[in-house]
């Protein structure tokens, strides 16, 4: 059973198609692996019945030689952001406890119609704000790695830490996660795990519980280049139901994979060379250029700058659009109803908020509600959107010189639970490499690089065009070839 939940995307969805192992196997597998990784916290709601029965569809197809799907016979672990029918859907929160859809996200059904199965619904920080999952109503998810010498808990990075979470520990072959401002590739490279964000309107938002409605944006989680392009295709595709989605073919881009650069340019952008980065982040970016340069590619300086300014624009634009998206949630139709006694209708959402918001939600509320007010919203939101469009400039600018553009995921490696809860600002700056591609909409990953000194994985970013997934992808697998990153955490299952 171990040696089927080391098995990724490619390899589950290959050997149930030639007869290896049965889809059923691999479920039963996975859902052990699930059962025993409880320590990690990594899963809010275990759905075994849910794994089982996809394999067993899949398992019956094969039977009739039918199409099995692009992720045919594949569990996966679904972030508790995605809406899924029957099955309690929360973002982590209080207030949505018990909340069960009647409906199906968009990205969801189409990873049930590809064949995929559902393993579970994973652990994240509360509707998807933090950066090290600790903000969860459910409580903290641990990554399985652990520093050398310590055996500290350690941040699986977030929003996404519990999908980083079971992906690095073979509890999951592949999981969904959502971007806002990082949040998937962060958790990816504290964890050593590939993950990456499509351009924005690739994947469906509708049935995901809206964080930053212009930000947010599905993508996958994986332990390989090679699976992440597999289940993006399966997510992706323009959906009606969603007006920011692209009216664009899903290409090919398992089938178009390619590690030669050769007439490649690699813009390297010189603001992000940042104070506070770790020296050894700073070294794996002197590899990376190596290792493209290696592939074939020519590296080219690029710059982009109104990069310092990226980070506080995203936290003025995002609360803001979270305290409006937030708004809903007030105890009338769904979720969390707090009703003192002899209460009225303004007692009642503020005693419903004040029990189902967690303190970090609550904090970007009211930053959100501040910058949005009257006398505020030209000072503060009205500029961060001017900020917005000159980071887009820039990027479109640099891709004049370049096809792809290299830099660090994130300014350190993972940090031990707790070390930074209290000072917010220092946790916000994680985000500050993430940051400038999701404010301009841009497709980006991490691969995972090296580990750290501590024994802790380090991970490269690729930023692309609009729209061109299959160059970031392109990168990601020349970096992954020559990286050779095969280190496992400290347990998996």
């Amino acid at each position: 059973m171990t040696e089927l939940t080391n098995l990724g995307v490619k390899a589950i969805r290959d050997g149930v198609a030639d007869g290896t192992f049965t889809a059923r196997e691999v479920a039963e597998a996975f859902n052990a692996a699930v059962a025993a990784a409880s320590e990690l916290n990594a899963f809010i709601v275990a759905t075994p019945d849910h794994a089982l029965a996809a394999a067993d569809a899949v398992d019956a197809k094969r039977a009739k030689g039918e199409d099995l799907g692009k992720m045919g016979g594949v569990p996966i672990g679904m972030k508790d952001l995605f809406a899924t029918k029957g099955v309690q859907t929360t973002a982590a929160s209080h207030i949505l406890e018990g909340f069960t859809p009647e409906y199906e996200s968009t990205v969801s059904q189409n990873l049930w119609d590809a064949g995929a199965g559902m393993l579970g619904k994973l652990n994240l920080d509360q509707f998807a704000m933090g950066s090290s999952n600790e903000t969860s109503y459910f409580g903290n998810v641990a990554s399985p790695w652990k520093k050398d010498g310590t055996n500290a808990a350690m941040s699986p990075g977030g929003s996404s830490g519990g999908s980083s979470s079971a992906v690095a520990a073979r509890i999951a072959p592949a999981a969904t996660g959502t971007d806002t401002g990082g949040s998937i590739r962060q958790p990816a490279a504290f964890t050593g795990i590939c993950g990456i964000k499509p351009t924005y309107g690739r994947c469906s938002r509708w049935g995901v519980v809206a964080f930053a409605s212009s930000l947010d944006q599905a993508g996958p989680m994986a332990r390989s280049v090679e699976d992440c392009a597999i289940m993006l295709e399966a997510m992706a595709g323009f959906d009606p139901k969603d007006a920011t989605s692209l009216q664009m073919d899903v290409p090919a881009w398992e089938a178009g994979l390619d590690a030669d650069l050769k007439g490649k340019k690699i813009g390297i952008p010189k603001e992000y060379r940042m104070d506070g980065t770790d020296e050894e982040i700073l070294k794996s970016w002197e590899q990376g250029k190596e290792w493209l340069h290696d592939a074939g590619a020519e590296i080219v300086d690029v710059s982009l700058p109104h990069t310092k300014y990226a980070l506080p624009a995203y936290y003025i634009v995002a609360p803001a659009e979270a305290s409006s998206n937030l708004a809903r949630y007030d105890g009338v139709r769904y979720g969390l109803r707090d009703l003192p006694d002899g209460a009225g209708l303004q007692d009642m959402y503020a005693a419903t908020r004040a029990a189902g918001f967690g303190d970090e939600v609550k904090r970007r509320i009211l930053i959100g509600t501040y910058v949005l007010s009257a006398g505020f919203y030209d000072a503060y939101y009205t500029q961060a959107q001017k900020i917005r469009t000159l980071v887009a400039k820039d990027f479109a600018q640099a891709f004049g010189q370049c096809d792809a553009i290299l830099a660090p995921t994130t300014p350190t490696a993972s940090f031990p639970l707790g070390s930074l809860n209290e000072d917010p600002l220092t946790m916000y700056l994680n985000d500050v490499f993430a940051v400038p591609a999701s404010l301009a909409g841009l497709p980006a990953m991490s691969v995972p690089a090296t580990l750290n000194a501590d024994g802790l994985p380090l991970g490269l970013q690729i930023v692309g065009k609009p729209f061109d997934e299959q160059g970031v992808l392109d990168t990601g697998l020349a970096i992954q070839q020559r990286a050779g990153f095969d280190a496992k955490p400290d347990k998996w299952w």
